[in-house]
């Protein structure tokens, strides 16, 4: 599976789709609204479905 399959679609802390990757390491990227640089991380799915 390739880490670099999708790009977030909005900033997590202010909604803004103004983003950019940003050159600090693979994952990061820029928000040119808020002046924030985050990274995300696919972690993994879950064994099991939901139960409610």
């Amino acid at each position: 599976m390739s880490e670099t399959r999708s790009v977030p679609l909005y900033c997590p802390y202010c909604g803004e789709e103004d983003l950019r990757p940003n050159e600090t390491g693979h994952g990061a990227w820029e928000c040119h609204a808020c002046a924030r640089v985050f990274s995300v991380k696919f972690s993994g799915l879950r064994g099991r479905g939901v139960t409610r």
